[in-house]
């Protein structure tokens, strides 16, 4: 987790203006929950005073990033009313954005309350851990895997990281923790950013169990398209967090994937959206010829 903190550091260049590095990754490819995480922690920065809080985050990943290849920031002041701060993050390499995002900040503020409710489910601390799945396994990714995973992730039922599920199914449920504690002082605003980053690797998770796939799927593509996010109540990264799941649809390569966020005392704390491209070998047979 200090890795993923000191990578969250953004050094600033101008009013408007940060720079960052990346963590790396076996494809060789920047994270996408990391990048998103950087984009809005540049935008807050921008904000009138500290007392704005992320509520919503809508995005779209442009082009791969390069990790060797610093990030640069820039941020557009969309909007600041009275109660809401709106602003616009283009994430750059060489001059071209690899994500582009819009995030806006709310005041603190009463209004009418509902929310939807947390399912039953199984006691974290009884599910077994992807960490000591992959510990268990004699393979370079797994290695990595077990070495630099920042979340301990733990599925109700069977996970996708070495075979695909029994039966397919509509949905899954998993909770997940940062693996270490937090420093003392991380903000409100850094828990979500967390969550932005932590979200980005389970997201496409139903439209892979919905058609029998796995991770492991022989020439399996999977890419984040664009990312929703709305947090609709404190969360704490550090706390296990439940992510029940769906995909409605899948379609021209494109899968949708949606999650409700609860924490353990069953407040439904954020909600996420995410289209992704899912790809494997088969489909491209199924492709009508002129």
């Amino acid at each position: 987790m200090a890795s993923v903190l000191a990578t969250l550091r953004l050094r600033r260049l101008g009013p408007d203006e940060f720079t960052g590095t990346s963590l790396p990754q076996l494809n060789n490819r920047v994270y996408g929950g990391q990048v998103l995480a950087q984009s809005v922690l540049a935008a807050a920065a921008t904000l009138p005073g500290s007392q704005r809080q992320l509520h919503s985050v809508h995005g779209y990943f442009l082009r791969p990033g390069k990790l060797e290849l610093p990030i640069s920031f820039a941020v557009e002041r969309l909007h600041d009313g009275r109660s809401f701060s709106t602003r616009r993050t283009h994430a750059l390499q060489q001059g071209k954005p690899i994500l582009s995002l819009i995030s806006s900040y709310q005041e603190d503020q009463p209004g009418r309350e509902h929310a939807a409710t947390a399912p039953a489910a199984p006691d974290p601390e009884t599910l077994p851990s992807a960490i000591d799945l992959f510990r268990e396994v004699d393979h370079p990714v797994a290695a990595f895997m077990s070495s630099i995973a920042a979340f301990d992730i733990r599925h109700v039922g069977e996970s996708l990281y070495l075979r695909p599920s029994s039966e397919p199914a509509e949905s899954q449920m998993l909770w997940m923790r940062a693996r270490s504690p937090l420093p003392e002082g991380i903000t409100q605003l850094q828990h979500r950013a967390l969550l932005a980053y932590a979200c980005d690797q389970v997201l496409l998770e139903p439209v892979l169990r919905r058609h029998g796939l796995s991770w492991r799927t022989k020439g399996l593509s999977v890419a984040s398209l664009d990312h929703g996010m709305w947090w609709h109540r404190p969360v704490h990264v550090d706390e296990w967090l439940l992510y029940v799941q769906e995909s409605p649809s899948a379609q021209g390569g494109r899968g949708l994937g949606l999650a409700k966020v609860f924490d353990t005392a069953g407040h439904h704390v954020a909600t996420i959206s995410q289209e992704g491209m899912v790809r494997v070998p088969a489909d491209a047979d199924t492709t009508p010829t002129a």
